[in-house]
């Protein structure tokens, strides 16, 4: 029996869903993404971001309900209340210029909504029938077993992800084959419709082989023993690496370059996963350290007006290391004491100042001002100039197998339980004998170390640094990569690197709604995956893990925690 609950349910998220719809629309998001074709002639970007809200939301609005027809009710009036603020709106359009205050409110996009059905009654109309439809596809999706709807909602996302990565996909296949046979996936930039079909069918078939006997899956390989024994860890590592080593000449120029930013920004976010991870000290500051090491590799190695260009960049990268961890305590010293947001705030007020005098004319006889520093030299080993993306990648290759084994090895250390300990309760960490303010000054000192390494290679990178290269934002992008992949995660900062540095630059199409999506992911990354994408770990500390003449909560002994998860 149809309940007056399922109705105003069906209410409720469909007016939440139109709130999104109608801003999508004077976005311009919807119209811009239409212009991408996902595969050739069936479907483009901008229909799946018309419909697949309505079914994500019809299928949220009929979850709570049993009966097929509460189910069905609530789920297709939240389709069809989701289109009817954005039918009205069409009509409003139609009728008054809105383009001098929403530019995006044109004719084209009247067009793309209603299918470009005329007149535009006949077009709203279907427009609202089609959110009812899509409402009530997202309550037929209760109908199905978690599995299989896991399954199909997986082959339908790797479709759009591979016409999403076509570049990518065809420039590897460019570099490996030679030629052009990317031609025979996609056409402009799209799965071509039997292409589609076949990778929806193979993504399908090894979800379901993986959820059917993923749990039998050998893990022993003949000659190497068990995978996860010292022998397999050691060859899977490995093999790992000979990948690494010949990605850059599998790329191409392009991707290498973008794998190198993806480096980078990997380095300054496993050093500020420190101080945030580890020591749960809010960072906002980290750019400081990074543009420390970039301004002293230019300033000692440029051969420009304000450079010395006496110096090696092999020489002079440890000295920016060094100055890096010496601005990082100075840091330290004043805000020591500070907790949370009176901590974030403090340090992103030491991140600017720091910007502010890299542009005054105070330090411009050494630094340039605003100006910057200029010819800033290739790294150089006897005859080899690593000049080009593929060369440079490298260096960054060997500074993240570095930073991430010293992460590794103080994540596990006696100091890395204590930061652990701070971060889960200070006051608690203080009573039991933890040296609070020694600890969180080591923490804002190591993680300086891996910013200034970034910044140096940075610089020696573009050749060029200028104060607008160190804004806030780095820093930001810094903490985002931290919070979306996982605190205090060595894997999962790896892969936010990937999803919120690497993506974005494989989609420069969408790039002026790319601080939207930042915003959007954080979101739902709040409330879906408050631990990241690949959370840390648990770890239990026992008296086992303890020295003989140690307790529990011992001055400078382990500290029982875990890390998040």
């Amino acid at each position: 029996m149809v309940s007056d609950s399922a109705l105003l349910r069906g209410l409720k998220f469909g007016a939440y869903t139109a709130v999104a719809i109608v801003y999508l629309m004077l976005a311009g998001m919807i119209e811009t993404f239409g212009e991408r074709q996902i595969v050739l002639g069936w479907i483009n970007l901008g229909q799946i971001v018309m419909f697949v809200p309505l079914i994500a939301a019809g299928y949220l609005a009929g979850k709570r309900f049993d009966g097929l027809d509460n189910r069905m009710l609530a789920a297709a009036v939240t389709g069809l209340v989701a289109y009817l603020p954005a039918a009205l709106l069409l009509f409003f359009m139609d009728a008054v210029s809105m383009r001098d205050v929403f530019p995006n409110a044109s004719p084209a996009l009247i067009q793309f909504m209603t299918l470009g059905v005329e007149p535009l009654p006949a077009g709203a109309a279907l427009m609202l029938g089609m959110g009812a439809v899509a409402g009530a596809l997202g309550g037929l999706m209760l109908l199905m077993p978690d599995d299989l709807r896991r399954i199909l909602t997986l082959g339908a996302a790797v479709v759009v992800v591979a016409a999403l990565i076509s570049e990518l996909i065809g420039q590897v296949l460019r570099q490996l084959l030679g030629g052009r046979p990317d031609r025979a996936l996609f056409s402009a930039d799209a799965l071509r419709p039997p292409v589609a079909i076949i990778t929806f069918i193979l993504a399908t078939a090894l979800a379901y082989a993986r959820q059917r006997w993923g749990s039998r899956v050998p893990t022993r390989v003949p000659g190497l023993g068990s995978l996860s024994s010292g022998r397999g860890m050691w060859t899977l590592r490995g093999l790992g690496i000979a990948v690494l080593l010949a990605l850059p000449w599998m790329l191409g120029t392009y991707l290498s370059e973008v794998l190198a930013n993806v480096g980078l920004f990997m380095l300054m976010a496993l050093g500020l996963n420190i101080a945030v991870g580890l020591a749960g000290l809010f960072d906002l500051g980290y750019v400081t350290n990074f543009a420390v090491g970039a301004y002293l590799v230019g300033v000692l190695t440029s051969t420009g007006p304000q450079g010395v260009g006496e110096f090696n960049f092999w020489l002079i990268v440890p000295v920016s290391i060094v100055c890096a961890m010496f601005t990082g305590l100075l840091l330290a010293l004043p805000v020591i004491r500070m907790r949370g947001d009176y901590l974030a705030i403090a340090t992103l007020g030491f991140g600017e100042m720091i910007r502010l005098l890299a542009l005054s004319d105070w330090f411009a006889p050494l630094i340039g001002g605003a100006q910057g520093v200029l010819f800033i030299p290739k790294p150089q080993i006897g005859q080899i100039v690593f000049q080009t993306p593929q060369h440079l990648f490298y260096i960054i290759l060997v500074a993240c197998i570095l930073v991430l084994w010293v992460s590794q090895r103080l994540d596990l250390s006696r100091t890395g339980r204590r930061w652990m300990a701070i971060r889960e309760d200070e006051t608690v960490a203080n009573a039991i004998g933890i040296d609070t303010t020694w600890v969180k000054t080591l923490a804002f000192t190591l993680s300086a170390a891996s910013g200034g390494l970034s910044g140096a290679i940075f610089a020696a990178k573009l050749g060029t640094i200028f104060p607008h290269s160190f804004q806030l934002l780095i820093s930001i992008n810094a903490m985002c990569i931290i919070i979306v992949g996982g605190m205090a995660s060595l894997p999962g900062i790896a892969l936010g690197s990937i999803v919120l540095i690497g993506m974005p630059e494989l989609l420069r199409e969408f790039a002026e709604y790319r601080y939207l999506f930042y915003g959007v992911l954080l979101i739902l990354m709040t409330i879906f995956r408050p631990s990241g994408l690949m959370p840390a770990k648990v770890r239990h500390y026992s008296a086992a893990d303890m020295e003989p003449d140690q307790t529990p909560g011992a001055a400078g002994g382990p500290v029982p925690t875990s890390a998040p998860t």
